[in-house]
């Protein structure tokens, strides 16, 4: 049995494992310097569901349909976020009937380091790999991938 091979000799399998390796690398290397810098309980589901809720926050149901998982899954979340200090079930001042989502300082901070950490870890790429080559890589994984969204988690998990 012979293993197939692309025109140029490389194994297409190995692609997707190259990207999600490169994916993992950043994912841990992101979390290993929050918790250096005070957040050592977050995980990158809380990450995906931080974006989620957004700056001016967000229903339960928004946050689900946002990242493609179902309400209870984003609920059992939004619990652990709120437990944990990084956000907060309060009134919406827009219907008094339901419960609006937010942030807390905490996991507004969370996310402001988030942004100067992978800032770093890509200017680290692009002196490993050349500023060049790092803008053509993400030059052509726009042109070949759509935009990512948040759906990412329900998409690991099989939901």
């Amino acid at each position: 049995m012979t293993m197939s091979a692309t025109a140029d000799g490389r194994p297409g399998f190995e692609l997707p494992l190259l990207l999600l390796a490169g994916f993992r690398a950043l994912i841990d290397e992101l979390h290993a310097e929050l918790a250096r810098q005070g957040h050592p309980d977050v995980r990158p589901a809380h990450g995906f569901a931080m974006q989620a809720i957004g700056l001016p926050g967000s229903s339960a149901t928004e946050v689900a349909r946002r990242l493609g998982v179902s309400k209870q899954a984003a609920g059992k979340t939004i619990d652990r976020l709120a437990e944990l200090g990084y956000a907060e079930r309060v009134d919406d001042p827009a219907d008094g009937r339901r419960k609006l989502v937010r942030l807390t300082p905490r996991g507004l901070d969370s996310l402001t380091r988030s942004a100067v950490i992978f800032d770093a870890l890509r200017a680290r790429w692009a002196q490993a790999l050349g500023p060049a080559r790092l803008s053509d890589l993400e030059d052509a994984l726009r042109t070949v991938a759509p935009p990512a969204g948040l759906d990412t988690v329900s998409w690991f998990s099989g939901s």
